[in-house]
């Protein structure tokens, strides 16, 4: 059987892209490229990222399906090249020239309201002034749309002459994004660690951010794959740590910062919050209940030699804020609502005297053995 091209295509349709479930050829990634010589053929295929994270098994099924409706006898294996329809993302330090300082917002574990700190924390910095972006990072559990009452936003995506760029969402004048705009909110992402990192890396590298102050970085509990991922893409200029003053709490929240402060990946800490400080009742507004312990962030603090950025009390509030997408930092006025005003005040004289102090964080090398 003389082979021709369309042999080729008609094979290529039974391999469908894991992303959208659509065949290859279909979705118009086989390039019209195909060269046959003998029994040897060569292909194109387009993909829409240059770090495609479904494109190595694409590769694999499409000549697998070669083989099998076309001819067992194709030389096809190694001759399928891949061309990104995007140019490459571009490196440091051009990747996010136009912010200035990136936090991240950590604990060592979950429970301890760092969401919301985060939350809070980025409104009450634009407040103040401030150009601010907020990127959730908790890739399996993205919080940050609700809090911020967006969780039906739908991104929109900018052409630009080269490269097209995912436009962060905006409410209360801070820029944000989420893995959870793109998921089905009732749904579990259930990904392995690279798709997740290649996910992150995404919403850092493919957005159009622009010119930014503060660019805080809500980070999934725990020490994970996703922190390294921050590490090795991102200089970050500090490290906020988020704890409640239960013993327990703070033996994670050491780990935390053992984590950023290792030799390998060398953050800076920038200070310490100590969320659930104490619960005050709205009826006894001067009445504080130590029902977590009492200042146990505040002597970690001083034990590891970091500052306390701030104590936010228990308030019905926070909750209520958080839940219906209308954070208490939006009302400074208030108990909670001063303190998350203090807190930005103590973050943005940590990370000045942290810049003038010490050198720009260089991102983590990758080494492979």
């Amino acid at each position: 059987m003389t082979i021709n091209p369309q042999h080729i295509l008609d094979a290529l349709k039974s391999v469908r892209y894991p992303g959208t479930g659509q065949d290859i050829v279909t979705a118009g990634m086989v390039a019209g490229d195909i060269r046959i010589d003998g029994k040897k053929v060569s292909l194109s295929l387009i993909t829409e990222k240059a770090n495609d994270p479904f494109i190595k098994s694409v590769v694999k099924m499409a000549e697998q399906a070669i083989r099998t409706h076309v001819g067992k006898e194709i030389d096809i294996r190694g001759n399928i090249t891949v061309k990104p329809k995007q140019p490459p993302r571009p490196q440091l330090p051009d990747l996010l020239p136009g912010v200035r300082n990136i936090i991240a917002i950590s604990s060592g574990k979950g429970g301890v309201g760092k969401s919301a700190v985060c939350t809070n924390l980025a409104i009450a910095l634009a407040r103040k002034g401030y150009r601010v972006g907020l990127l959730d990072a908790d890739i399996y559990g993205p919080s940050i749309p609700k809090m911020l009452g967006v969780e039906d936003a739908q991104p929109a995506v900018k052409r630009t002459a080269d490269r097209d760029l995912i436009v962060p969402v905006e409410n209360y004048g801070i820029k944000m994004l989420s893995i959870g705009f793109f998921v089905k909110k009732e749904n579990a992402v259930v990904w392995r660690g690279t798709m997740a990192g290649n996910a992150l890396k995404q919403l850092i590298s493919d957005a159009d951010w622009g010119e930014l102050d503060y660019f805080l970085i809500d980070t999934p509990p725990g020490t994970s794959d996703i922190h390294l991922t921050l590490v090795q893409t991102l200089p970050i200029t500090g490290a906020v740590i988020v704890s409640t003053p239960q013993e327990v709490a703070l033996a994670d929240a050491r780990k935390g910062i053992s984590m950023f402060t290792g030799d390998r990946i060398n953050v800076p800490i920038l200070g310490l919050v100590e969320n659930m400080a104490w619960f005050t009742p709205p009826e006894l507004p001067e009445n504080r209940y130590y029902i977590f312990g009492k200042e146990g962030c505040r002597r970690l603090a001083e034990e590891l030699g970091h500052a306390l950025l701030g104590q936010i009390p228990v308030v019905q509030s926070i909750r209520e804020g958080g839940d219906h997408g209308q954070p208490v930092a939006l009302h400074p006025e208030s108990i909670t609502g001063a303190a998350f005003s203090e807190l930005a005040d103590n973050l943005v004289a940590a990370v000045d005297r942290r810049n003038s102090e010490q050198p720009r964080t260089q991102i983590v090398k990758v080494t492979r053995k």
